[in-house]
């Protein structure tokens, strides 16, 4: 195969691995404070995308046209919303069901999933057709060699790392980490201590839900094309990178999403079908691995939740 050919692969891998992983790190954080799945994760995802759109349309219409101030101010816009949302959620809908099986909570999410996507579809504006998102990244090429790469690749490579840095930071060195730690190991000794868990669950689901809106945003940043139902392959990727890699685990979250994505890119380079099989390649190596190691490639033994 080209060299070229074969290095935009590996760029394209670690871009959808990058986008995996923030969604997967979502998973494991609702996961390690509450011990629940939720399922509308891939929908909260695309409603941070549109969050971000309907930002864009806004600062058209309002006559700001820099580059720049649109892609930051639509990040915020997303990142905010979402969290809002994620907490609303967590608030109305999670800590109410806390107490019931954790198959109730499973199909809750599951249908609000499917009432925010149906939303999308129904209330925003020819919400049934895929929306072009703005290009309002730099499309110049660095050549190194026979290779190109992308200047907006390597930005949203860049900006998905200085995420998860950040959330990494803020869990394992800030109070406020340490008390999602906390909460997550034993959220009844937790309270005995004085931490606020409700207000520790609330943060935790805006901080996963945020960690989407970037993800979606991300997304529509680089393939330029949004739709209602992108949250749906989206989250179930998430999902099962965050089980295969350890779910609890953040580190596990992360591994996870970049396997999927390598699995994913090795399927639609070096397997002897049509790349669009890639996600039928990777799904079933997934399985082999879960069948392998049930509880992820991170142990939850050998590991501290969240």
């Amino acid at each position: 195969m080209d060299l070229s050919l074969l290095s935009q692969y590996v760029v394209n891998g670690m871009m959808l691995g990058m986008m995996y992983a923030l969604v997967a790190v979502g998973f494991t954080l609702f996961f390690g404070v509450l011990d629940v799945i939720k399922f509308s994760h891939g929908d909260v995802l695309m409603v941070g995308a549109f969050a971000g759109y309907t930002t864009y349309l806004g600062l058209e219409a309002a006559g700001i046209h820099s580059p720049i101030i649109q892609v930051v101010l639509l990040v915020m816009a997303s990142v905010a919303f979402v969290a809002v949302l994620g907490a609303l959620i967590a608030r109305y809908l999670v800590l109410p069901l806390s107490n019931a099986p954790a198959l109730n909570i499973l199909l809750a999410t599951l249908m609000l999933g499917t009432v925010l996507r149906e939303s999308v579809r129904l209330f925003f504006p020819n919400g049934s057709n895929p929306k072009r998102f703005p290009r309002l990244l730099p499309d110049t090429v660095i050549p190194i060699g026979d290779f190109n790469l992308r200047v907006d690749s390597l930005m949203l490579l860049i900006a998905g790392l200085v995420v998860i840095i950040a959330i990494n930071l803020i869990i394992n060195r800030t109070k406020l980490g340490l008390a999602i730690r906390a909460v997550a190991q034993d959220a009844e000794t937790a309270r005995t201590m004085g931490i606020n868990f409700q207000l520790v669950v609330l943060v935790t689901f805006a901080l996963g839900s945020s960690a989407a809106a970037i993800a979606g945003v991300m997304n529509g940043l680089y393939y330029n094309e949004i739709n209602f139902g992108m949250g749906l392959l989206l989250g179930v990727i998430g999902f099962a990178s965050a089980i295969v890699g350890g779910l609890g685990n953040i580190y596990g979250a992360i591994l996870g999403g970049f396997l999927f994505a390598a699995l994913q890119t090795v399927g639609a380079v070096a397997m002897p079908f049509a790349s669009a099989y890639k996600d039928v390649f990777a799904f079933a190596v997934i399985i082999a691995i879960m069948a392998w190691r049930p509880t992820g490639l991170i142990p939850e033994k050998t590991s501290e939740r969240v």
